[in-house]
């Protein structure tokens, strides 16, 4: 049985959205009430922001992550880029962060990520990972077009054991400020989540560090899924500290990049035009960076493998 934490990623969360409700004009946010549960919207009815997602990225990771907005690649004509760092991957990525729980009630559909998935604890991850957490409050984010019905409120409210005054949802689109900017800022969950289904032990790695381009705002989900998606696989560039032996790091460096997929190459959208929009019949050994760097904290020495496709994330953000 998984160990409880210390960490509290739930109640983290749940103060950093009294903070972010208590700025909603300025954020160009709405809270709304729907069954009792906190509703914080930042991109569907109300137009949100760049800071909305940067802080919705955060909270995403329970704040165990920093997100910021950088200066991206030159080649890009100085798009901008979405950097991540934490020092707890596992519990900021992993337990918190992963869009891992398909919510879907009546025809409400999102993908639910966030703290609230410990809680929960409806994913064989956690098992994984060794984690599970406790909390009289749930924080969890959902990326959806649609707000969430009463109805969905209080089955998210019941899977996590709380109150559903006690619930704060967080919902963006993909198309829109936010949205973009939040799911860009998941490239070393990326990367941890590759590595775990490579079968490596995630209790090895200390520190991540990542960074993508932020593409521009898309004309509608689908398109905007293709972007996103394209940031990481071919621009993301992740640096993770680990430890334990060299002979392991060196044999799997190189099946970690996306490079690594037999569907490596083309835009998102193409691929999944290709795959007759079947999104599970994409290559799964492609969700992860473009260049991914381990450092072994031990001997010193640094493993690097993958390549960014620049051509790639032109033809994706500008044609």
């Amino acid at each position: 049985m998984p160990a409880t934490t210390p960490l509290q990623l739930n109640r983290r969360a749940a103060e950093l959205c009294d903070r972010l409700a208590a700025e909603a004009p300025a954020l160009r946010i709405a809270v709304r009430d729907v069954a009792g549960s906190r509703v914080l919207d930042l991109g569907i009815a109300a137009p949100g922001g760049l800071e909305a997602g940067r802080r919705m990225a955060e909270i995403c990771t329970a704040g165990l992550a920093d997100v910021s907005i950088v200066p991206g690649p030159a080649a890009l004509g100085g798009t901008p880029a979405v950097l991540v760092r934490t020092d707890q991957p596992v519990a900021a990525c992993m337990a918190a962060q992963y869009a891992g729980w398909q919510i879907s009630r009546d025809e409400f559909f999102a993908m639910g990520s966030g703290p609230m998935r410990a809680l929960a604890g409806k994913e064989e991850l956690f098992g994984k990972i060794g984690f599970q957490e406790q909390s009289d409050a749930a924080v969890g984010v959902l990326e959806t077009r649609k707000l969430p019905s009463e109805a969905v409120c209080r089955y998210v409210a019941e899977a996590c054991h709380v109150a559903a005054d006690r619930l704060t949802l967080l919902v963006a689109p993909t198309a829109s400020q936010a949205g973009t900017v939040q799911i860009v800022a998941r490239s070393v969950e990326t990367a941890l989540h590759k590595l775990l289904e490579l079968g490596f032990d995630l209790s090895r790695v200390e520190s991540g560090c990542g960074v993508a381009p932020l593409p521009p705002v898309a004309k509608d989900d689908v398109s905007a899924i293709g972007r996103t998606n394209d940031a990481v696989l071919y621009g993301a560039a992740v640096t993770l500290w680990v430890r334990g032996d060299d002979a392991s790091l060196d044999d799997i460096v190189r099946r970690v990049p996306s490079n690594a997929s037999k569907d490596y190459g083309s835009p998102f959208a193409e691929l999944f035009r290709r795959h007759g929009g079947d999104f599970y019949k994409i290559d799964p050994m492609l969700f992860s960076p473009a260049v991914v760097s381990l450092v072994n904290l031990d001997s010193g020495r640094t493993f690097q493998a993958g390549e960014m496709a620049l051509d790639v994330l032109r033809r994706s953000f500008f044609d």
